[in-house]
């Protein structure tokens, strides 16, 4: 579950740090206080994208860091372990840290170590979900209709296996159909392919050979400059008409110093570093005239390496490829030759194949049809429940499995899921876009939230503003369940309503505060102008028994906490919890 949320510099946040518990938590505050604050930061940490918006006025960076308790979690602790994310220190906890720049950039962590923002998104489906008031409008999407299905009533196993199958039988088709194409196309394929690598046969490139041309290429056309190099070196070694030679010159300097007393360590020293200098300037002069009288210039073997070099080049144009690609290029053309001409052979083994791979994909549809027809009646029957609960006493909805044709299988199975509804007495179930008005939608999509978190795999769930639209009796309900979800599951649940948050094991208060200067006192006939100087905060704090009390009241009677309000809170949070 969320152990703590701890925000920095986002949005109106300065600064703050939430310690969250299991149970119920609502979360409640004044219009405009900021209370999607804190989840939409929260979903920055599981990879939602983000912009420089975010970041506070005046600050360099935003940071939002999530502390989860992974121990009863098993998928989070394999997927942190077999991509080595695991916090040595503390195993059975979990950091996920977000920063934000003020020019835009966002890096993301996963305890301490960088992670892609589809890391973060994978690992934390895992650890929480998250129920917004705008969910609703994913229900007038297909997908939508089979993903709830699934997850409530699929097992992920099931799922893999419909998707492996798929997948391989696929995937074998996509080759039959390649290499059943008409003669002609194979036959000119085979043609050129036969020319081509003739041409690469005939060239014959070695694999270090364009290395070895390019050093004899540089170093033959540089011949007559190397000789003349090589020879003013051996003249400056041993030396040439009147000059004096590096070798006459140690010789002198070794004399001199031999003349000399020998009472100074330094001086003898010198005189033994000349000496060995002297030693390997007459092995230099023995390897620079050996040099120089064997060179030999060779212009015909510049010629035939400089032919070779340019049909390396026109060839490697040829083929848009880098030169010393050639040889991989070669290999690559010859297993594509070598893969038509066995084509018929091949072919006749993805035939023989074709028909096990539809049967096991056939058999994998077939396990999560019968699970969803089973978890469809099941749905169905639990989202009416609670339907009836929410005021819709006459709504029913339907799970319609349609099924799609037979030679046109699906990687998402033989059917396609689709919710119907119906709202009157005697009115057939029609697809949920044709027939829900925007209220009715919101109630239907709270019911079938509330009945899939219930199965939900992560143990974490937010509900963020779901009972927009409801009050009175029916959001006492909303409470009640929200309520006992919580009994098996941490819930987070962002409300407007007082018999909502009138439900929760702990209650928070978000609050917005203006600091700093205070707005100027207007000129007459102007407006007032807020200083500069002036900030907005938000800030969230947990509510002990009576500041909770006079919450609720507020929540039930507006700002004026009137004595009736609080008996009337004081009597709800009694009943109610």
């Amino acid at each position: 579950m969320l152990l703590q949320l701890a925000i920095q510099h986002y949005a109106t946040v300065d600064s703050l740090e939430i310690d969250f518990g299991p149970g119920m938590s609502a979360i409640s505050g004044e219009t405009g206080a900021g209370k999607s604050i804190m989840l939409d930061g929260l979903g920055l940490t599981l990879g939602d994208r983000a912009d420089k918006s975010v970041v506070r006025s005046g600050a360099r960076k935003a940071e939002i860091c999530a502390e989860f308790d992974i121990s009863n979690i098993a998928p989070a602790k394999a997927w942190l372990s077999k991509h080595e994310l695991v916090d040595d220190a503390d195993p059975e906890r979990c950091l996920l840290r977000r920063v934000v720049g003020d020019d835009g950039r966002s890096k993301g962590f996963i305890n301490g170590s960088p992670a892609t923002l589809g890391d973060m998104k994978t690992l934390g489906e895992m650890l929480i979900d998250i129920h917004s008031q705008h969910e609703h409008q994913s229900l007038l999407q297909r997908a939508t209709h089979q993903r709830l299905l699934d997850d409530f009533s699929v097992t992920p196993a099931a799922l893999k296996a419909l998707s492996d199958s798929y997948r391989d039988w696929h995937k074998n088709q996509q080759r039959i159909d390649a290499l059943s194409a008409p003669g002609e196309d194979n036959t000119a394929q085979l043609q050129l392919l036969r020319y081509q690598l003739s041409e690469l046969d005939e060239l014959a490139l070695g694999e270090d050979e364009l290395d070895t041309l390019e050093q004899q290429f540089k170093a033959l056309s540089n011949a007559d400059e190397t000789l003349a190099s090589a020879r003013l070196a051996l003249d400056a070694c041993q030396g040439s008409g009147d000059d004096s030679s590096a070798s006459d010159l140690l010789a002198k300097a070794h004399a001199v110093l031999g003349t000399l007393p020998a009472s100074s360590p330094q001086l003898a020293n010198a005189s033994t570093l000349i000496e060995s200098a002297a030693i390997a300037l007459d092995e230099a002069v023995s390897d620079l005239r050996g040099f120089v009288d064997g060179f030999e210039a060779d212009p015909e073997r510049l010629e035939e390496i400089n032919s070779r070099l340019g049909a390396i080049h026109d060839l490697a144009r040829k083929h848009r490829v880098a030169p010393k690609d050639l040889p991989a290029l070669t290999l690559d053309l010859r297993a594509q030759l070598e893969g038509l001409e066995n084509s018929d052979v091949e072919l006749e083994t993805l035939l023989a194949a074709d028909t096990a791979l539809r049967e096991a994909f056939d058999k994998a549809a077939q396990k999560v049809s019968k699970q969803r027809k089973a978890g469809g009646k099941n749905l169905a029957s639990s989202v009416n429940e609670q339907l009836l609960n929410l005021g819709m006493p006459h709504a029913r909805l339907e799970v319609s499995l349609n099924p799609v044709q037979k030679d046109r299988p699906s990687s998402q199975g033989a059917e396609i899921v689709e919710f119907l509804v119906s709202t009157n007495p005697g009115q057939e179930a029609k697809p949920l876009i044709k027939i829900a008005s925007g209220g009715e939608l919101s109630r239907i999509s709270l019911a079938i939230q509330v009945i899939t978190a219930q199965t939900s795999r992560t143990p974490s769930l937010v509900f963020d503003e779901v009972d927009v639209g409801i009050g009175g009796g029916v959001a006492k309900v909303v409470g009640e369940l929200l309520r006992k979800l919580g009994e098996n599951s941490q819930v987070l649940c962002v409300t407007h309503q007082a018999q909502v948050a009138g439900q929760g094991h702990n209650h928070f208060f978000v609050s917005k505060e203006v600091v700093g200067k205070a707005a100027g006192q207007p000129k007459k006939g102007s407006k007032a102008i807020e200083s500069e100087a002036a900030s907005t905060l938000t800030r969230i704090t947990r509510l002990d028994d009576e500041a909770r009390l006079r919450e609720v009241a507020r929540m039930l009677g507006g700002d004026d906490c009137s004595a009736e309000s609080l008996a009337h809170a004081k009597q709800m949070l009694a009943s109610e919890n």
